[in-house]
């Protein structure tokens, strides 16, 4: 069924021509600004609900940000309408909450695949089916973080619905569930916790796109709990200096 007006997607508000090739994706609305800093002539494209767009140029080729809002089924839905305005490559610039005792707050994460313990996925794939990032899109990543040299870690990350059920997960009543899987993904050595990865991932799968994923870590809750050094962090702006980078290794390659 088509929703779309003078082929404008219907909640992000965009059209053909609108967006480049190359797309961030924050899942905050302000930090789109932010990041469009960095582009050159960038220009707000639409801001539509939790949608927020930005245009401009990157080495001479033309790239967008657009926020996804939080969760899987709004950045299902981002990915979907961005892919049939025509981009087809994407990096998700977030934050996350680190589960491996050796990610602290401050690092990058730089995600090889994700764990799906979240819905929107499985509307889309078996849950035998994989989410994994795109390898040239890691390997841009990787070059990224060791040009700005910036500590990062890369690896598997668990994706949830729920923020509250990973901080508060004794009061929920399937608290046995969430408590038991999260010790089974430390002991299968998860980098850390975040929420719209899974669903980017496969989706990507089925539209035959590019996805990776990279994020700033806010703190470590293991890491307090054997009350080591904790640093909170909240300044986006290294993993978002990784993305734009990375982008830049893409473009120079094609």
């Amino acid at each position: 069924m088509n929703y779309s007006e003078n082929n404008e997607q219907y909640h992000i508000g965009l059209k053909p021509g609108d967006v480049g090739e190359y797309v961030i994706l924050p899942g905050d609305p302000k930090r789109c600004e932010k990041i469009a800093a960095y582009f050159d002539d960038a220009k707000l494209i639409a801001d539509r609900r939790e949608f927020t767009t930005y245009t401009g140029y990157l080495n001479g080729v033309k790239v967008s940000v657009t926020s996804t809002g939080i969760g899987g089924p709004s950045a299902a839905i981002a990915l979907e309408e961005l892919v049939n305005v025509g981009a087809k490559t994407f990096i998700r610039v977030g934050t996350c909450g680190g589960m491996d005792i050796n990610v602290k707050g401050g690092d990058i994460v730089i995600a090889t695949g994700a764990i799906r313990m979240e819905g929107t996925s499985k509307e889309y794939a078996p849950i035998e089916f994989p989410a994994v990032a795109n390898l040239d899109i890691i390997n841009a990543l990787v070059q990224a973080a060791k040009n700005l040299d910036f500590d990062y870690h890369t690896g598997i990350v668990q994706c949830k619905d729920s923020f509250y059920g990973q901080h508060n997960p004794e009061r929920m009543p399937v608290c046995y569930e969430l408590l038991n899987k999260w010790e089974a993904w430390k002991r299968l050595g998860c980098l850390a916790s975040e929420m719209e990865s899974a669903a980017l991932f496969i989706v990507s799968s089925l539209l035959r796109v590019k996805t990776g994923s990279v994020f700033l870590t806010v703190a470590n809750q293991e890491r307090e709990k054997q009350n080591l050094d904790n640093p909170v962090v909240h300044d986006t702006d290294r993993a978002i200096k990784t993305a734009v980078e990375a982008l830049k290794i893409l473009i120079s390659k094609n």
